[in-house]
């Protein structure tokens, strides 16, 4: 039986790998990201594509909330606190725009169709933050990193992530209370920005010192593990502190990317990464039935209105805050257009929801449906606005 076990559990990861791997080299060859092609995969794999495939193994499961820790951490790795810092005041206001508006109207048109408050703060949730390697790859590859407008949405970008993740922790603690308590979102909110404010403060000198030590040890692969082992304990104090395991990620990869080994550091963890986020992806898309988004099934046709007026929200909201950039000379729509692909937080948010039953899988394809929505629009916009 235990054998049985795991040739079922290599059955299941070898369609998730395969199709992972195949239908993220179509969206590459399409000149789209390849977390769409992941995505993508798992819709097909949960209609059907392996007969064998068992959406179900709660050892997937695990692996999925693993490579959700990984993908956090390696965001963090990315994300340069200094060119937030040179971007400066412009980058703070398009940032602070572009996550209060996409909120706010996301909840207003929740509460407008006539839905509860946990779902409308989940779907306004999922709206707000920025999708950060998106925009950063198709930016180097029209080569256009150096221009004004670039180093604002780069920088209001990052701001967006840090913003979007204190969120993601404070609506996580809604879908456990089970309600939404303002007090408790408030609780939450401040734990996750004095956790994340004392681990900027203190971190650094406890990254130099594990770096240190790192760098006169000899064993194999000691770099990548240690840099995984201190993303694990900066998640658990996350943890302890009452918020989200993915800040704790995030913040480890933020401070370890002001060390001198951030580039061997990324470069050790992307073959990591390649196995174990992907699965997020197929996953989340095995919980997307395909069959929801025919429009000849009558209901789904409510559905399919909400997934389009997200996205409409979505981009408007986006679009907006590239306006609130100060400055002359500056070409806004790319700017807002740079902030607009919601990509990996997006689908996390729509994850939780799910999965604490706060949203229901309509609602979650609506979001799903926006997600891909807004990464498929943003690339050509960025290449029309500032090529």
């Amino acid at each position: 039986m235990h054998e049985h076990q795991i040739a079922g559990f290599l059955a299941n990861l070898l369609a998730i790998f395969l199709s992972a791997k195949l239908f993220g080299e179509l969206a590459e060859r399409c000149g789209q990201p390849p977390v769409l092609g992941e995505l993508l995969g798992g819709v097909v794999l949960g209609f059907g594509l392996f007969k064998f495939f068992d959406p179900g193994d709660p050892a997937l499961a695990l692996m999925a909330e693993f490579g959700v820790v990984l993908l956090m951490f390696e965001t963090g790795i990315n994300s340069d606190l200094s060119r937030l810092l040179r971007a400066g005041p412009a980058s703070l206001t398009v940032a602070s725009v572009g996550v209060v508006l996409p909120f706010a109207l996301g909840y207003a048109l929740m509460k407008a169709m006539g839905h509860g408050g946990m779902e409308s703060v989940f779907v306004g949730a999922a709206l707000t933050a920025t999708s950060v390697g998106i925009t950063a790859r198709v930016l180097a590859e029209m080569g256009k990193l150096e221009l004004p407008e670039t180093q604002i949405i780069l920088g209001a970008a990052v701001i967006d992530d840090i913003l979007g993740i204190i969120i993601l922790s404070a609506v996580q603690g809604v879908a456990v209370a089970g309600s939404l308590a303002w007090m408790a979102v408030a609780r939450t909110t401040f734990m996750s920005a004095a956790f994340l404010g004392a681990a900027l403060w203190i971190g650094p000198r406890v990254a130099v010192v594990l770096v240190g030590l790192v760098q006169r040890m000899r064993g194999r692969g000691i770099l990548i593990v240690s840099a995984v082992n201190f993303a694990f304990a900066m998640s658990l104090l996350a943890h302890a502190f009452g918020t989200a395991l993915i800040v704790g990620a995030f913040t480890a990869g933020v401070l370890l990317a002001r060390t001198d080994r951030r580039e061997d550091i990324d470069g050790a963890l992307k073959p990591v990464a390649d196995l174990f986020v992907p699965v997020f992806f197929v996953m989340v898309g095995t919980r997307v039935k395909l069959d929801a988004y025919n429009p000849f099934i009558a209901g789904n046709r409510p559905m399919l209105l909400l997934a389009l007026l997200l996205g409409a929200v979505a981009v408007l909201g986006k679009i907006a805050c590239g306006w609130a950039a100060p400055g002359r000379g500056l070409r806004r729509f790319g700017i807002g257009a740079g902030m607009i692909p919601r990509g990996e937080i997006g689908l996390i948010f729509a994850q939780i929801g799910l999965a604490s039953g706060v949203i229901d899988a309509p609602l979650y394809a609506a979001i799903v449906g926006m997600v891909i929505f807004t990464t498929f629009l943003a690339p050509p916009l960025l290449k029309r606005s500032l090529g």
